[in-house]
């Protein structure tokens, strides 16, 4: 007799672990829907055809996550996406590869207004060499196609590009430098005394560019922020 209680109560014990699984992934499901739309209206970061963006709720168990209104992780990531030059040039928009930011420490901050902050916000921010070439060889207006890739000696927040190709029938062979400061990132072209366009990115309040590297894939910008605001917020009801 005391066999089978013990068996009873190990199967009961199971089953509802299981229902407690079943449950925490269904919340968490909802939860990550929700926020990807929020961050969608927020931030602009599904503005292409074939832009795809994905906000997640990472650890286990949500559902005791949910109910102290702390998150350890969440993460954000966007791919395909555009930004635009900051005075809006005719053909200034450059394609975003990849934008990737780990949220540290969200703590929900009021339950009425659905606003939170992060502790600690890091992140990168990619770009191909095709699409910058393809931006500067719509700014240029004339000539021939622009080709920028990698060039040694990117330091600090400046990443060196190598540029070849024709401009108003000169030839260009040089290196351009791509500047990330704040939440601007500005290009400049061989023998150009002013940037040749500058970007904004929409980022969460007091993130900021930290660091800017030609890669042999593209140019990559690390960021960073302390106490980030994220606004409105709907990691829980």
């Amino acid at each position: 007799m005391r066999r089978r209680w013990v068996k009873v109560l190990a199967i009961t014990v199971v089953v509802l672990a299981v229902l407690f699984t079943v449950a925490d992934r269904v919340a968490v499901h909802y939860a990550d829907n929700e926020a990807t739309h929020l961050a969608a209206e927020k931030y602009d970061y599904q503005n292409t055809t074939d832009g795809h963006l994905r906000v997640s709720v990472e650890g286990f168990p949500f559902l005791s996550q949910a109910f102290s209104q702390t998150f350890d992780h969440v993460k954000l990531t966007a791919e395909q996406f555009t930004i635009d030059t900051t005075n809006n040039a005719q053909g200034g928009y450059l394609p975003v590869k990849q934008l990737q930011l780990d949220l540290h420490g969200v703590q929900v901050t009021s339950l009425t207004a659905r606003s939170a902050e992060a502790n600690l916000a890091t992140g990168t921010l990619t770009f191909s060499y095709e699409a910058l070439s393809g931006v500067v060889t719509r700014l240029a207006g004339n000539g021939g196609p622009i080709h920028l890739s990698q060039a040694p000696g990117s330091t600090g927040q400046a990443a060196r590009l190598k540029v070849t190709g024709t401009v108003g029938g000169q030839e260009l062979n040089g290196t351009s430098t791509l500047l990330a400061q704040g939440t601007e990132i500005s290009l400049n072209l061989p023998g150009a005394e002013q940037p040749t366009a500058t970007w904004r990115v929409q980022l969460p309040e007091n993130v900021g560019f930290t660091e800017a590297r030609a890669t042999a894939d593209g140019v990559q910008i690390s960021m960073v922020g302390h106490q980030v605001n994220l606004g409105s917020s709907r990691f829980t009801r």
